[in-house]
């Protein structure tokens, strides 16, 4: 018997549409919900008391709007700060998160050195020391938070130009020398980010492997996931739902390009 309820997707803003591109590729006959919480972006200015209880209830909210059968995290922030608590609020349902990607990053490094570029609330997590106790502890692993990349994204996208040296001074810090080794590998720690992947690579000091974690998490949705009748095709469009309840044209285009209904 096939499961026709959606997936949903979570997110501050517009950074979670880099692991729905894989999740479609994952999952092609899924129905997907993508929650944009604009009127909360960006998390980095909630207190963690304040925003584990914002993803609380509106995690809620959606379930009880939607009855999704999985819920994925597509932000960093969010779940590393409140995976358990969401877990805890909702032991009936399925969560996949999203966190640093440290353990591909440590297979594979070549010099040992490896950065994670994240907002400054991921950097500050225990959760991301964690990973990297469990994962890198033969690594020199340099965490560089960056308040502003996720706002530069957005603007990004909505067609502002960024200035070179504006990116250079948010991705300077991810680059060490230490004799003749050099940071080789950079975790890209934030959905929004890898949509700024090719201007980082332009700007660089000089070349690294930018990972990106989208189809990682991917694979993982795609694991845990009920599956429907292969070949079903959803009864409903895929949506996306913002709560502030605005839309720009230009986040309006956005969207319809990754196929959402507003």
């Amino acid at each position: 018997m096939s499961d026709s309820r959606p997936i949903l997707i979570l997110d501050s803003g517009v950074g979670g549409l880099t692991v729905l591109r894989e999740v479609r590729f994952k999952l092609p006959f899924e129905r997907l919900v993508y929650v944009i919480d604009d009127a909360g972006f960006p998390y980095g200015g909630w207190s963690e008391d304040g925003l584990k209880g914002r993803l609380v209830e509106l995690v809620g909210q959606q379930i009880d709007q939607h009855d999704p059968k999985v819920i994925l995290i597509a932000c960093n922030t969010a779940f590393t700060l409140a995976g358990d608590e969401l877990r805890a609020a909702f032991p009936e349902r399925l969560f996949v998160g999203t966190v640093p990607a440290i353990k591909p990053a440590a297979a594979r490094t070549r010099s040992g050195l490896i950065s994670v570029l994240a907002t400054p609330g991921t950097v500050q997590r225990t959760y991301t020391r964690d990973l990297i106790e469990a994962h890198a502890r033969e690594c020199h692993v340099r965490l560089v938070g960056s308040d502003r990349l996720a706002g530069m994204t957005e603007a990004h996208l909505r067609g502002d130009d960024l200035e070179d040296e504006a990116l250079l001074r948010e991705i300077r810090d991810c680059f060490l020398e230490e004799g003749d080794r050099r940071t080789d590998v950079v975790v890209l720690a934030c959905t929004h980010y890898p949509f700024l992947a090719n201007r980082f690579r332009e700007v660089a000091p000089w070349p690294v492997d930018w990972i990106d974690p989208a189809e990682a998490i991917a694979r993982q949705l795609a694991r845990v996931t009920p599956r429907g009748a292969t070949g079903d095709v959803p009864a409903a469009p895929d949506l996306a739902i913002l709560t502030s309840g605005r839309c720009e044209a230009v986040t309006v285009r956005l969207l319809h390009g990754f196929g959402l209904r507003i």
